[in-house]
Formats: structure tokens, C-alpha cells, sequence
């Protein structure tokens, strides 16, 4: 009798146990739950230097408070870094190759010489003197750059910049080289936005419009980092995928025998098709419109010789017909591309998801306002499908109390177990 007793007060202790580790779940979930429906997730994808940190800086200046005067100052070094990186240091360690215009002008096919012999002496400065690791950016270095900007020779290898990697923001600091240099110089958001800093690792900035909460993550895009962009995808509400129009005739930093943009064509398409992502739909940013434009009324650089089949693009005749106060060659340049990477996206593969593409220019403010303004509308409707859909809305919560994941480069994977 003793023993029975003592059987069915553990059995009873058992059930216990148990009810009360299902309701500790319960309220888990519930509360996941409420945290989902009161948050769209955001994650910023794409490959390196395609603008999507820039993203991030406008998120800041149009629904936080920008910068403060303090996050200006701390911000000078980096600029003036980025000027030092375009006219003088030579960056050569694997997986990275980044040559100054400085340093370009031998290793060009055909080389470029200085117009005036003077200067000379102001370029060995930059190679010599201003590329040492503890320079410290005396007064005189932003005059030598004023000056060595102006050189015939260096404007002609900075024309060549697609033939070895130069940093976006070369042009923009070298025509303000002074103004960086002076004693009191304190950056604009202008500057801020166009400032490169390699990013690496997992950022995240949290916004509000209109009583609506964003959780915005930025990851880097060179081919390191990716594995882990999947550490994000539990509970994303949207892909923002950023690509980089103008690079067209440019060449991956850390793999120089791949094109920028076709690199960016096999990311998305990677994504695209992942299993796990069927039900998350891209808002695709064809971002860096602005030099794109540059560099197609500049005619030196033309599509066809990298994209061949550009010859016989024909642009839809209702966006000419839009478009008709810009010049035709543009507006088939911008749609040329839009189209290619909606080809990439035009099979589902028995997915509920859509890409939405936007012509974007991530350094100017009031484009960003704009598109962003128009994706709102996409991301809330994204939301609620997501959070009216049990069956959906179930999976990512367990996914995201549950789930560890794994990534080889540039495709994903779940655990063998998981799987």
C-alpha cells in the first residue's frame, strides 16, 4: 500500500512537472509572440560596398536624431583615412586588394604619367611619408592632395578606376581635401553618409515611424562575413537587398576574376531560392544610381563589353515614355539592370514571395525618405501576413527559440538534424 502511495505521488509530481514546464512554454511563446507582431524586422543584404550600411545612416538621420555633435568628431578620422586610402595607400594583404590612385598609375596597362613633373615630389610624399602606418595628417598632406588632384596624370588614372579597386568616396574627399584638412573641419551628413568603413559582424539599429517599430540589421557583404547573415533570418519580416548598379565594370575586392554585379546576381539568386526563406520577400534596392548615371553619360565604360546582351536591351516602352525628360541611354541603363535581377526572382519555386524593386541613391536623403516611405506600405502588409498565418507564425517562433543554424558561403544551410 506504502509502495502505491509512493508510485502515484510521483506520477502526480511528474505531471506536475510537466504541466508546469508547458505553461513556462506557453507563456515563452505568447510572449515571442507579442514581441513579433509589435516589430518589423529588417535585414540589409548584399554584397561588400554596395551601399547598405549607407542605408542605415539615413535610417538614423530621418527617424532617430542623425548625429550628434560628438559622433561628427569621432567620424574625422575615418574620412580622413578614406582620403589618405584614395590618393596615396596601396592595400595589397588577400583577401583585400585596394590601390590609391596614387599607387595605380605604373601598375595601369598602359602606365600613366604625372602632367606636371613638379608634382613629382608630391606624389613620392604620398607614397613614401603619407602611407606609413603612424601618419598623422599634418596640415600639409591635405594641401599636397589639393594639389595632386588638379595633375592631368592623376585625374586620368582616377578616370581608370575600374581597372583596380578604388574606394566610391575618392572624388567626393579629394575635391574637399582642404576643407577635411582644416583645424576646425567638423563633418556634414553628407560627409557621414559617404564615409567608407568596412563593416563586419552583426549591426543593429532600432527606429519608429508613426508608432511603428523597426529593427534594422546590417551585415557585411564580403564573402566572410556571410556566414553570418543566417544568424538573422529567424524572424526577419523583409529582405532589403542592396545592389550596386554602377559596379558594373568593376571586380570583387577579395576575388578580382568576378564581376560585382554578376557576384550580386548569384547572391540574390542564392537567397531566392533558399528553402528556408520561401516565405520572406525582397524589397531590392538597385542602389548607386548616381554614378551609374556618371558613368553611362561618361561613355567610357560600356555595359555591352560586360554584359553583352545589353546590345539588344530594349527598355519598355511605357518607362520611356516616363522617363522621357532623362536621357533615353540612362533610363535603359537603370532598367537593364532592374530587369536582370527580376529575372532572378521570376520563378518562385513554390515560395509566397515577391520582390519589389526601387531605383535607389543611398547618399541622398530625400530618395531614401521616398522609397522608404513607399516600402512601409509593402512591409506592414508583409507583417501581417506573417502574423496572420498561425501555421507561419508558429514556425518562426519555434524556429527562433529552437533553431541554431550554419552557413557555407554564399548558400545556407540547417544542421543535418534539423534538416
Amino acid at each position: 500500500m506504502v509502495i502505491g502511495c509512493c508510485t502515484l505521488n510521483n506520477i502526480s509530481e511528474d505531471a506536475k512537472t510537466r504541466s508546469d514546464a508547458n505553461k513556462q512554454i506557453e507563456k515563452l511563446i505568447e510572449k515571442e509572440k507579442k514581441n513579433f507582431k509589435s516589430t518589423h524586422r529588417l535585414l540589409l543584404l548584399g554584397a561588400g560596398e554596395s551601399g547598405k550600411s549607407t542605408i542605415v545612416k539615413q535610417m538614423r538621420i530621418l527617424h532617430i536624431d542623425g548625429f550628434s555633435e560628438r559622433e561628427k568628431k569621432e567620424k574625422i578620422d575615418a574620412i580622413r583615412k578614406n582620403l589618405r586610402d584614395a590618393i596615396c595607400v596601396s592595400f595589397l594583404k588577400l583577401p583585400y586588394v585596394c590601390q590609391s590612385i596614387s599607387g595605380a598609375m605604373g601598375s595601369l596597362r598602359p602606365p600613366v604619367e604625372l602632367e606636371l613633373t613638379e608634382n613629382k615630389r608630391l606624389r613620392d610624399y604620398m607614397l613614401e611619408t603619407a602611407s606609413k602606418p603612424d601618419f598623422d595628417y599634418p596640415l600639409e598632406f591635405f594641401t599636397y592632395c589639393s594639389k595632386l588632384w588638379k595633375d592631368g596624370g592623376i585625374q586620368e588614372t582616377f578616370e581608370r578606376s575600374n581597372e583596380y579597386q578604388l574606394i566610391d568616396c575618392a572624388k567626393y574627399f579629394l575635391d574637399k581635401a582642404l576643407e577635411v584638412g582644416a583645424p576646425n573641419y567638423i563633418p556634414s551628413e553628407q560627409d557621414i553618409l559617404r564615409c567608407r568603413v568596412l563593416t563586419s559582424g552583426i549591426f543593429e539599429t532600432k527606429f519608429s515611424v508613426d508608432k511603428v517599430n523597426f529593427h534594422m540589421f546590417d551585415v557585411g557583404g564580403q564573402r566572410e562575413e556571410r556566414r553570418k547573415w543566417i544568424q538573422c533570418f529567424n524572424d526577419v519580416t523583409a529582405i532589403i537587398f542592396v545592389a550596386a548598379c554602377s559596379s558594373y565594370n568593376m571586380v570583387l575586392r577579395e576575388d578580382p576574376s568576378q564581376n560585382r554585379v554578376k557576384e550580386s546576381l548569384e547572391l540574390l539568386a542564392s537567397i531566392w531560392n533558399n528553402r528556408w526563406l520561401r516565405n520572406i520577400s525582397v524589397i531590392l534596392f538597385l542602389n548607386k544610381q548616381d554614378l551609374l548615371t556618371e558613368k553611362v553619360l561618361a561613355g567610357k565604360s560600356k555595359i555591352e563589353v560586360y554584359f553583352p546582351h545589353y546590345a539588344t536591351y530594349q527598355a519598355p516602352a511605357d518607362t520611356l515614355a516616363e522617363y522621357r525628360h532623362e536621357n533615353s541611354e540612362v533610363v535603359r541603363a537603370r532598367f537593364f539592370f532592374r530587369d536582370e535581377f527580376l529575372k532572378v526572382t521570376s520563378n518562385n519555386n513554390g515560395g509566397r514571395h515577391y520582390c519589389y524593386p526601387h531605383l535607389t541613391c543611398a547618399v541622398d536623403t530625400e530618395n531614401i525618405r521616398r522609397v522608404f516611405n513607399d516600402c512601409r506600405d509593402i512591409i506592414q502588409r508583409m507583417h501581417l501576413r506573417q502574423c496572420g498565418d498561425d501555421v507561419l507564425l508558429f514556425d518562426i517562433i519555434v524556429r527562433r527559440l529552437t533553431c541554431t543554424f550554419d552557413i557555407s558561403i554564399g548558400f545556407f544551410k540547417l544542421p543535418r538534424e534539423a534538416a
